[in-house]
């Protein structure tokens, strides 16, 4: 054998480690998504906007918690207050949906993260867990301290407390379906593009443009339409659902006896949206 075929040992060894499996592979890329979204582990720049949207919302909610303990007055309730934030959300979805799936396509790691053992459907889970997570704190928060505010100022000691928590949960519950509404269109539109300034265009014109239409159907004579105009929507669409399932909410829509059809559809939206996005990745994982 000539010395040009030797084969010399210089110390690699096979790993012996824990092999942690798809979980850990779909838990890192939740924190690492969740934390993307606020900006953490990235530049100050791109923590800007998130943190400025961030500290509106919550300054509003510590404004309506002031005005009520001094006034006893409630300007808005929680599920009134998520209503009023959703415009800002908007933009906050527009900026981090691109961020989350965009840039992965973009920079072409696509193909790294769909190798063994992760799968389409965890890259999916993880980036509509970590989304649906960073939109709920972004009402949950402010409304918790909404709730501290009131607790704090209770009159009526215990009694009180328990009956501002009982409006509180149901709130809570709301705006998850706003996470989630928000996510699952967010999420879809940014995955067709790896620029992130046509994925965000895209996504506040799918929520924005569609709010005019709400308004020409509401002017229609035909109660009926009238009453089904929520539903062309999403702003206006989850609005429904809370009005129906919250009556006391007041979310100012009129939806008469059509809550349940508000509510199919929301869930239909939802559903449609993330199998859609489900099956874009299960086409890029083939490839």
């Amino acid at each position: 054998m000539s010395e040009a075929s030797v084969i010399h040992d210089i110390g690699y060894q096979r790993y012996e480690g824990p092999r942690l499996g798809r979980g850990a592979v779909f838990n890192s890329l939740y924190v690492h998504g969740l934390r993307a979204a606020y900006g953490f582990g990235r530049s100050a720049k791109a923590k800007i906007f998130p943190w400025l949207v961030f500290g509106i919302v919550s300054l509003v909610a510590v404004i309506l918690a002031a005005v009520r303990a001094q006034t006893g007055l409630l300007p808005l309730n929680y599920i009134q207050f998520a209503d009023a934030m959703s415009w800002l959300i908007i933009f906050f979805v527009a900026i981090v949906a691109p961020e989350l799936v965009s840039r992965d396509m973009r920079a072409g790691v696509l193909p790294l993260y769909f190798s063994r053992p992760l799968r389409a459907a965890d890259y999916v889970g993880a980036k509509v867990a970590a989304m649906v997570t960073a939109v709920w704190a972004l009402l949950a928060v402010p409304q918790f301290i909404m709730f501290l505010g009131a607790a704090f100022t209770a009159k009526h000691g215990m009694s009180d407390v328990w009956k501002e928590l009982g409006d509180l949960l149901p709130a809570w519950g709301y705006s998850l379906l706003w996470a989630l509404l928000f996510t699952s269109i967010g999420l879809l539109i940014a995955s067709l593009t790896g620029k992130r300034a046509f994925a965000a265009g895209g996504i506040v014109a799918v929520f924005l443009m569609t709010t005019p239409v709400v308004g020409v159907l509401s002017i229609l004579r035909s109660t009926d339409a009238q009453e089904l105009a929520g539903l062309a929507s999403p702003m206006t669409l989850v609005s429904g659902v809370g009005q129906w399932l919250v009556p006391d909410a007041n979310t100012g829509l009129f939806i008469g006896r059509f809550g349940p059809v508000y509510l199919i559809e929301a869930i239909t939206l939802i559903a449609g949206c993330l199998l859609l996005l489900l099956a874009r990745y299960r086409k890029v994982a083939s490839l």
